[in-house]
């Protein structure tokens, strides 16, 4: 039984201090240098709004600030956590309701974990005609968010709810205060039907299970009612603490920060099934007012995982077509057209690519998986160390045509650091993505099961707003089909025993120039 670790998607990975500097800033004051203040906005992913997150501390009379006070984030590897620093010099510290405006800069915060070592440095911009001079930022994970406490527990004589048989009891736990120092444990009987019975409750605290580490230590089990309602009432069972041990854990950031790279490829659908792309019935139409689903999915997920790839290039194919000139159907063509080199710079890059191929290739089939996933597995296979996780986005509309050889395909993948996303687009059923997925029945393929489930497929329809909104609609998919990769990745690591690089030493000021008395 673990503590920490929660996977639920509404809680996040972990918390993030960002710490800020700023280099060669303007200097707006006459008799002195600026005296500067760093105000963070963060944007609300429903109405695109920029709020107030805090404020550093103003530095008086220098260019060249370390900033003491630091911004701390709930960090989500699957959102766009968009974030906008904004320089000003405060003349006086009483009254900062008209500052001057030094500068701004835009980006993610995932542009800054995955930065090299976790930093950045942007230019800030803002004042026309200036140079604004820049901003570092340093991402560091909170150290608490690694620890993971194990223990062992046995209870006795706990309350019979059950007419004809013994208790199937389950324990929940709490954290009854924000220092987590207090923890509050139910006890329940298991019912099939969800209506399980409380059997009572008992509260501790981190101290006093840590010292099980030394000594068993028995909790009372107390139901509230019946200690009201019956005055020999003595306890509902009991429950002993047999073991407590705490381990730290390496986490996602700390494999981003030490160099891991996620490489990201693209693989797209582009059977007849998909419909003529020159027809607004087309799963590929270009309309010129809004972006086709294909192109949206490419670009939620691309976005985001775009932050963690240094060199921003993606390899981009596309599956089920005839090309020119001799109309040769590919399962697994360089979507610009290069096969020597696939890569398209950034997301933008992959989208052109994307329309280009719509216009000269012809839509075809049928719909081979495997073709795409072996080309990434074999470059997944040259580099094991973990300094590189590989990530396969398939978008397709429809049923697979090699599921014998993609099922294959998979479970051989499955021990390399790779995962794969798929996303249905369309009104296909996708009974056979649903098995590829893997949630419930591990894949397999000639009696041989998947190391590590490394696929994560969903239907892009349930994640459309109804109001039209693409931005929502984009931010809703993302959130899901990306959630698991920071765990894939860690599986990885774990079975191979690969621990993160340390991080490369910080250079806090590589632009600063010697301030003048």
């Amino acid at each position: 039984m673990s503590l920490g670790g929660a996977s639920e998607r509404s809680v996040p990975a972990t918390k993030i201090e960002i710490t800020v500097s700023c280099r060669n800033l303007l200097d707006l004051d006459t008799f002195s240098k600026s005296d500067p203040m760093v105000v963070l906005y963060t944007q609300s992913r429903a109405s695109q709004e920029w709020r107030e997150f805090g404020r550093t501390e103003v530095i008086d009379n220098t260019l060249n600030p370390d900033f003491v006070r630091k911004f701390v984030l709930d960090y989500f590897f699957e959102e766009k956590q968009n974030l906008r620093f904004d320089v000003y010099n405060v003349d006086s510290k009483t009254n900062i309701s008209k500052p001057d405006f030094l500068g701004q800069a835009f980006l993610a915060l995932g542009e800054v974990i995955g930065g090299q070592g976790s930093r950045v440095e942007r230019p800030l911009t803002g004042v026309p005609g200036k140079k604004c001079g820049t901003i570092l930022l340093t991402a560091e994970e909170l150290s608490n968010c690694r620890d993971i406490a194990t223990m062992q527990l046995c209870a006795n004589k706990l309350d019979k709810k059950d007419f004809f048989g013994k208790s199937d009891p389950f324990l929940v736990f709490y954290r009854s205060n924000e220092d987590g120092t207090t923890v509050k444990i139910d006890v329940y009987d298991w019912d099939r039907d969800g209506s399980h019975d409380f059997i009572g409750e008992f509260t501790t605290s981190y101290r006093e299970l840590s010292k099980a580490q030394n000594q068993f230590t028995v909790y009372e089990v107390l139901n509230p009612r019946k200690k009201c309602k019956k005055k020999k009432y003595v306890n509902s069972g009991t429950v002993t603490l047999l073991s407590f041990s705490v381990d730290s854990e390496f986490t996602f950031v700390d494999y981003i920060k030490g160099g891991t790279q996620l490489n990201f490829t693209v693989a797209i659908d582009f059977t007849a099934s998909n419909g003529n792309p020159l027809q607004p019935t087309s799963l590929h139409y270009m309309s010129p007012y809004q972006l086709s689903a294909y192109a949206m999915a490419l670009k939620a997920v691309g976005e985001i995982i775009q932050d963690y790839d240094s060199d921003k290039l993606f390899p981009a194919y596309g599956f089920g077509a005839k090309l020119p000139p001799e109309g040769r159907i590919s399962h697994q063509f360089p979507l610009n057209n290069n096969d020597e080199d696939p890569n398209c710079a950034g997301i933008e890059g992959v989208l052109e690519s994307y329309f280009q191929s719509l216009r000269t290739v012809q839509l075809y089939g049928p719909t081979y998986f495997a073709p795409v996933i072996n080309q990434v597995a074999r470059a997944a296979a040259k580099i094991s160390d973990g300094s590189q996780y590989y990530v396969l986005l398939i978008i397709t509309d429809g049923v697979i045509s090699d599921m014998t050889q993609t099922k294959e395909a998979i479970v051989s993948a499955s021990s390399l650091p790779m995962s794969i996303i798929i996303v249905g687009v369309g009104p296909a059923m996708f009974e056979a993505m649903e098995e590829l997925d893997g949630d419930d029945v591990r894949v397999s393929s000639r009696g041989r099961y998947a190391e590590r489930d490394i696929v994560q497929f969903v239907p892009f329809r349930d994640y459309v707003d109804r109001s039209g909104n693409q931005v929502l609609s984009m931010a809703r998919l993302a959130k899901d089909v990306l959630a698991e990769i920071p765990e894939q990745l860690l599986s990885y690591m774990r079975t191979r025993d690969i621990q993160p690089r340390p991080p490369p030493p910080a250079n806090p000021s590589p632009t600063s120039a010697p301030e003048q008395p």
